[in-house]
């Protein structure tokens, strides 16, 4: 069973756990409903408990065998307290300087889906980045980007190649593409990158150029400290070359500007 990563309730439950009142599994799902706004699955729950304990952002105790081995009905898992990490203290200051909108909103939130991982997480050991969370806002800030300087014809064919589906289910809350990513899941966004013309040549800020492409990233993408804009660049074109076809690899190649289809080619 896969589940989808969801940035309000992973923000609430390392609120609850930091507090010092992770104890028990049925106080932190009701905290967790409470403020997501719709009932929270065990499941659900415990994905996101083990993720967090998985990435040392909680140092959480689980009863039970979680995988059950080879028994038709594994003994029940169970959650009895969770503590805050060092990373997890950073995390939850990062989401409470800027905390999910999707709060109070059932079925707004943009979930990271399990089987989107793969992709987040080559973005996120390539970039040298914290979280999945900062690898999906950078490959969203880099892709507005590299759109600014298409067509919204050759835009449509990269979009085609990333439709690569997280999850099947018929639950809206839970459908994430690579594809959400690249045409921007904010929707005035997105809808502003297809009418306007291409932001090609130079200088800045008539074109988007090399010189304007990195100070863009290092300035909007809250980059942890030591990361250059180049290492977060190069880590997003790697993993999205790895979806594409040749031909849409040199589609975009020929789109970008000297300095930034350098950082694409040696991706």
């Amino acid at each position: 069973m896969t589940i989808a990563i969801r940035d309000d309730l992973t923000y609430i439950l390392l609120k609850k756990i930091g507090s010092g009142n992770g104890r028990g599994e049925s106080e932190i799902r009701n905290a967790a409903e409470e403020y997501v706004g719709h009932q929270v699955a065990e499941a659900e729950l415990l994905g996101h408990l083990d993720y967090l304990n998985q990435r040392d952002s909680i140092k959480a105790q689980f009863s039970g065998e979680p995988y059950g081995g080879a028994e038709l009905l594994p003994p029940l898992v169970a959650f009895p307290e969770a503590d805050l990490t060092e990373k997890g203290r950073k995390l939850l200051h990062k989401m409470e300087t800027n905390p999910p909108t999707s709060l109070h909103q059932e079925g707004s939130a943009v979930p990271i889906g399990s089987k989107d991982m793969p992709f987040l997480e080559k973005v996120m050991v390539k970039g040298h980045l914290e979280d999945i969370f900062d690898a999906r806002d950078i490959t969203e800030l880099v892709y507005r980007i590299v759109r600014g300087v298409m067509t919204t014809e050759a835009s449509d064919r990269v979009e085609s190649e990333l439709h690569k589906e997280v999850l099947p289910t018929d639950d809206k809350t839970l459908q994430q593409e690579i594809a959400d990513l690249w045409r921007d899941t904010n929707p005035l966004v997105g809808l502003l990158s297809r009418v306007r013309r291409a932001l090609t040549g130079s200088p800045a800020p008539l074109g988007i150029d090399g010189n304007l492409f990195v100070p863009r990233v290092e300035l909007e993408g809250a980059l942890p400290s030591g990361v250059k804009p180049e290492t977060a660049i190069a880590a997003v074109f790697s993993a999205t070359k790895d979806e594409l076809s040749e031909e849409r690899i040199q589609e975009i190649a020929g789109f970008l500007p000297d300095r930034i289809r350098g950082i694409w080619e040696s991706a």
